[in-house]
């Protein structure tokens, strides 16, 4: 009986022992920083599985001690909410392009009408003294810290006439989004075209308020413009990127090696996220044929070589002066 009874308490003691052991190691387990990624693509789109790459990477390699935590589809917020929190302290991470010259204006560059023939040549500025020209502007000025980049897929124009030269252009009602850089060249090429929110775009294409409007295949795809647009003219007219930027106040607030393991695993995530564009970029092509589009080549060294005298005329004095920089480097 004694024996019983001792051995029931000392079985007691056992399990309460290694609870508070369990207890003890789960809470040596809590990660001492959270980074809070926000950003606008939805769960499916490669940027968000790029992050989700990210996260990934930084949980496993910090041992836990940093909790990466993605917000896709604006949960956050829009775009310039986010970089406001981040830049508060209420957020951490986010996905930004060109939004970043309200406060860094060299950020312009990273999408202007015929800056760069390919995307090699987007890649060797981005990397280069230009890139980090910008770079270093979007960190002065914004708090804001670049740890990767994407390319993004080229603007396309999508018409319900084939379009290949910029004559043919000449009435054709565009609809572009409210950058006065894009109103300018599209004028230059002889379209009239038309700022407009891209909510309305899909019904304003509908009803014949206007006859065309450009963007990347992503969304020409995604919007569904297929079912009111004939055919996806390769213009080509904005290669740009943007950049997966980490609060600096934040980053500085880690130990180095804690640091070097974000910095590793957004080198990671931009590897994978620029797979995941080539082969998102053919798989777009091919879904879109499948839905009745027809892609029209385009001569577009006449629209490039149209179009700039506009866009030199658009920029600042030291925007115009990295410009061509850019171009001096290509040639």
């Amino acid at each position: 009986m004694f024996i019983s009874r001792f051995m029931g308490r000392t079985l007691a003691a056992g399990a309460l022992a290694a609870a508070t052991l369990l207890g003890a190691g789960m809470a040596q387990a809590a990660p001492e920083y959270t980074l809070k990624f926000g950003h606008l693509a939805s769960e499916n789109h490669i940027w968000n599985k790029a992050a989700m790459k990210f996260k990934s990477l930084v949980e496993q390699n910090s041992d836990g001690r940093i909790a990466v935590r993605v917000y896709p589809n604006e949960q956050l917020g829009s775009e310039m909410e986010v970089i406001n929190s981040i830049q508060l302290g209420t957020a951490d991470m986010t996905i930004t392009g060109e939004s970043l010259q309200n406060w860094a204006p060299l950020a312009a560059l990273m999408a202007v009408p015929y800056l760069f023939d390919s995307s090699e040549q987007m890649r060797r500025a981005i990397e280069g003294p230009a890139g980090e020209q910008i770079k270093e502007q979007v960190i002065d000025q914004t708090g804001l810290l670049p740890i990767a980049w994407f390319e993004r897929g080229p603007r396309e124009l999508t018409s319900n006439r084939p379009i290949r030269q910029p004559s043919d252009l000449e009435g054709l009602k565009l609809r572009v989004p409210n950058v006065p850089l894009f109103v300018k060249t599209w004028q230059a090429l002889g379209a009239r075209p038309t700022p407009m929110a891209f909510s309305e775009v899909f019904t304003s294409l509908q009803q014949g308020t206007i006859d065309a409007q450009e963007n990347p295949l992503s969304l020409i795809e995604s919007a569904s413009f297929n079912e009111v647009q004939q055919y996806v003219n390769m213009t080509d007219h904005v290669r740009s990127w943007i950049y997966v930027v980490i609060g600096q106040q934040k980053f500085n607030q880690l130990p180095d090696e804690l640091q070097q393991v974000v910095m590793n695993a957004a080198e990671q995530m931009q590897r994978y996220e620029h797979e995941l564009f080539v082969e998102d970029q053919q798989r777009l092509k091919q879904a879109l044929q499948d839905k009745g589009m027809e892609f029209i080549e385009v001569d577009q060294q006449a629209f490039a070589e149209q179009a700039r005298p506009a866009v030199r005329e658009a920029l600042s004095e030291a925007q115009l002066e990295l410009y061509e920089k850019i171009r001096q480097r290509q040639q």
